[in-house]
């Protein structure tokens, strides 16, 4: 190497506030996400960094102040159905939306039997991450209580079944089911059957809650049959009804999927959708668009699920107060030409 060729000096925080004409600790609110400083201050900081091409040290600041800036999204399912399904997609997206306004990284991880969830709990308690979403939780999941007994701050999304967690968000799941079923009854559907979800998970638990609801106030019976909120499993809960209830003219699928597996048996089995059984699912997902006919959802704002599940996370974190650690979203009805 030339002896006159220097190598460039890597620009420092100081660098930074000179440039932009304000004090360290302004460049430092900034970098870290701070409210706490004016939009010029922000501005001039923001020009400054992209003028000297500053990088932040991530694995110095994180032995400073203890953050590792990055938090885990755990989703207790297969790889394949976080990926094919529509409700995990909108998620992410509310999630990754959130998060690009304050500088923390997103790590995704899978779990479903008990080994996964074993070295999942080390990582996640190792001080790997600053804290974590969970969501899909079944049963009496203990992981959401051993992170937080261990100090990690986190959040669900959905509420869990035979555990009370701190904060979570969910929808409304009783109420838009009720709502749609009660629908079906005021056009003139008699026998209502539903395919509700596991049991062992509160959005199944509450949406079969609403279905029953709905019934109870007519006397009307229930025709009940049990999925996953897979496609398939839907298929397969179809002709649990069909074969058990050939008289249903109606059915409130618990999940856009499950729809979309009924549907198909329907044809298969050759009744008219809506003339014959009409058909209603829940998440008003983009499929319910291209389904044949256009399938009637009940709407719940997934990516807006995903974005107050961040800010949540965000307070806990920076140790701010919860004045609302739950959060229950809004749902409604969108008709098509499925009913």
């Amino acid at each position: 190497m030339n002896g006159d060729r220097r190598l460039a000096a890597r620009p420092t925080l100081e660098a930074v506030a000179a440039r932009a004409g304000v004090g360290r600790g302004t460049v430092s609110r900034v970098i870290n996400g701070s409210p706490k400083v004016s939009d010029k201050a922000r501005d001039a900081v923001l020009l400054a960094i992209d003028e000297l091409g500053y990088v932040p040290n991530r694995a110095a600041r994180t032995l400073v102040t203890n953050r590792t800036d990055t938090i885990a999204l755990v989703v207790s399912e297969s790889e394949q159905r976080v990926f094919d399904e529509p409700y995990f997609a909108g998620l992410i997206r509310g999630i990754g939306s959130a998060l690009a306004e304050t500088g923390l990284q997103l790590i995704l991880s899978m779990a479903q039997n008990r080994n996964e969830h074993d070295r999942l709990e080390n990582y996640l308690t190792g001080q790997h991450v600053d804290g974590v979403l969970l969501t899909s939780v079944h049963g009496a999941d203990p992981l959401p209580g051993r992170l937080e007994n261990l100090g990690v701050p986190t959040v669900l999304g959905g509420r869990p079944v035979g555990l009370n967690p701190y904060s979570y968000v969910d929808m409304d799941n009783r109420a838009g089911a009720r709502q749609a079923v009660k629908y079906l009854l005021g056009n003139g559907r008699a026998r209502v059957a539903t395919i509700a979800g596991p049991q062992d998970m509160g959005v199944g638990v509450d949406r079969l809650a609403g279905y029953r609801d709905a019934l109870l106030a007519t006397g009307t019976p229930e025709r009940v049959s049990y999925g996953d909120f897979s496609e398939e499993s839907g298929s397969t809960a179809m002709r649990e009804l069909l074969d058990r209830h050939g008289d249903l003219d109606a059915v409130f699928a618990a999940s856009d999927p499950m729809a979309v597996g009924a549907l198909r048996v329907l044809k298969e089995r050759g009744r008219s959708v809506p003339r014959d059984v009409a058909v209603v699912g829940f998440e008003d997902s983009k499929v319910a668009l291209h389904t044949d006919p256009p399938l009637t959802s009940v709407h719940q704002p997934t990516d807006a699920m995903g974005r107050q599940m961040v800010q949540l996370l965000v307070a806990r974190i920076n140790g701010e107060p919860l004045e609302q650690p739950v959060v229950i979203l809004d749902t409604h009805l969108v008709i098509r030409a499925s009913t």
